[in-house]
């Protein structure tokens, strides 16, 4: 039933998660100028932080603004030098990290896409989401939702869209040193799950598709293509894959000639021409020449900027608005700067501030999650979240696949680790025991897999990967 974008905007802050990942570069050739994308730049910037709460908050209860982190970072502005009034106390980052760091954040029953949502901006923050405090794990989060029943879906299959953003949250927020956290096996079920839902148009929808032919061959959303493009090209896949040529070829045929915005099942809107040139962006898709370049020479990004006021540097939502919304704003500055849905943190200004901010231990006595998967190496792929209360500044190997034998989320992850004590090489898991040089190996946050032991040394917000194989 079709819904209004208003109200696919709520629901995206309970169920769904805007957002995506590497800085695009802003076309060296392009119908608007560089200096043209500059001034939209800079003016949306100062919208944006006008957007900041005298507290020094984007984020609350229900709809708000901390989208506003992934473009910021986009457009090159540190969420720690964002403050109100210059209080370096309140400044954004800060502010935005005690909140997730909050037991009761982010509800009483909290869904995927709040971790996801929350994990793509915190990064463009300059948070590490693994490490945002000693309890807080945004990875491990999302881990916890894992579909067992349909391994690669994240939250409940029907709401594809928490699926996409895993991939745009798991894969673009990388480690601090720039290392992709999950593991390949990961990386391609999600991959297997998106493809699977591409409409027979090129482009997707919010809902499931896989399996169902009557859904297939319904309209796709832009929204939602440019989103899913970004999942698969951030997940590794190159933008001269079938799918994603097909995709842009259904962007393509949306553009409308005289303006160079994309008619969008809402009608022409300046969220949804943002979304779709983020998704180009992360594809490394040039949005303002080739297929893009209309035949009255207009581009998306044109439209873009001439949604925008300036000075104010606020976007409107419709052609025919008179006045700015803050959403509208988000997605606009973002695409225009050049970035998909989220950004890593560019270097503060301010004296002093890091570009990264992380729990640096884990706290004896205070619960934590890590996340984990399980690789038989024979294509059954166990993903889950893990529950532990550490006794020291770290834990290991050992400890965590014991924990996971009855604290996992979803359980089952692990069922059974031999030896069942000590600090040696791990022989077993799941019942399934080294095989000459098929043995259990481990990599912690995307490091090269290694022996397995026991003894292998975990820290607070580890992404650990345990195979089975050569």
């Amino acid at each position: 039933m079709p819904r209004s974008l208003s109200h696919r905007r709520t629901a995206l802050t309970v169920a769904a998660a805007l957002g995506a990942f590497v800085l695009g570069t802003v076309p060296a050739s392009a119908t608007s100028t560089p200096a043209q994308i500059a001034t939209s730049r800079t003016n949306g910037v100062t919208y944006l932080k006008s957007l900041q709460a005298p507290d020094g908050s984007y984020a609350g209860s229900g709809l708000s603004n901390e989208w506003a982190f992934s473009a910021l970072a986009s457009a090159g502005t540190a969420a720690v030098d964002v403050t109100p009034g210059g209080d370096t106390t309140k400044n954004a980052r800060t502010v935005y990290r005690n909140l997730l760091s909050t037991a009761g954040w982010p509800s009483s029953s909290p869904v995927v896409t709040d971790y996801e949502r929350a994990a793509l901006n915190a990064f463009a923050a300059g948070i590490d989401p693994a490490r945002v405090s000693a309890s807080r794990n945004l990875i491990a989060d999302q881990y916890g939702y894992w579909q067992t029943a349909e391994p690669g879906y994240f939250g409940p299959s029907a709401n594809f869209n928490g699926t996409v953003f895993a991939a745009l949250a798991l894969n673009g927020a990388k480690t601090q040193s720039g290392q992709a956290r999950i593991p390949q096996a990961l990386r391609d079920a999600v991959v297997t799950r998106i493809r699977a839902n591409q409409h027979n148009d090129g482009g997707w929808n919010y809902g499931k598709a896989e399996g169902n032919a009557s859904q297939l061959a319904t309209a796709s959303d832009i929204d939602m293509t440019g989103a899913a493009m970004a999942a698969l090209c951030v997940s590794g896949v190159p933008n001269t894959d079938t799918d994603i040529t097909q995709a842009k070829a259904f962007l393509k045929s949306k553009l409308v000639p005289g303006s160079g915005a994309f008619n969008a099942m809402f009608g022409i809107n300046t969220d949804s021409n943002g979304w779709a040139v983020s998704g180009l962006n992360a594809c490394g898709i040039n949005p303002q020449t080739g297929d893009f370049l209309t035949s009255m020479g207009k581009t998306p990004v044109d439209f873009l900027i001439a949604q925008q006021f300036n000075p104010g540097g606020g976007f409107k939502y419709l052609p025919s608005d008179t006045s700015p919304t803050a959403y509208s704003s988000i997605d606009g500055l973002r695409a225009v700067a050049g970035g998909g849905f989220t950004a890593a943190p560019p270097v503060p200004t301010t004296p002093g501030a890091p570009q990264w901010v992380a729990q640096s231990s884990l706290t004896s006595g205070t619960a934590t999650k890590l996340a984990l998967t399980v690789d038989d190496g024979a294509g059954g792929l166990k993903v889950c979240s893990v529950a532990l209360t550490p006794t020291g500044s770290t834990t290991t190997l050992g400890a965590v696949l014991d924990a996971a034998t009855g604290a996992a989320t979803p359980s089952g992850c692990v069922t059974s680790v031999t030896p069942a004590s000590g600090s040696g090489t791990v022989t077993a898991v799941n019942g399934k025991a080294n095989s000459g040089s098929n043995t259990w190996k481990v990599s912690i946050d995307g490091s090269a897999f290694s022996s397995a032991t026991r003894g292998t040394a975990v820290g607070v917000g580890d992404t650990i990967a345990v195979r089975w194989g050569a």
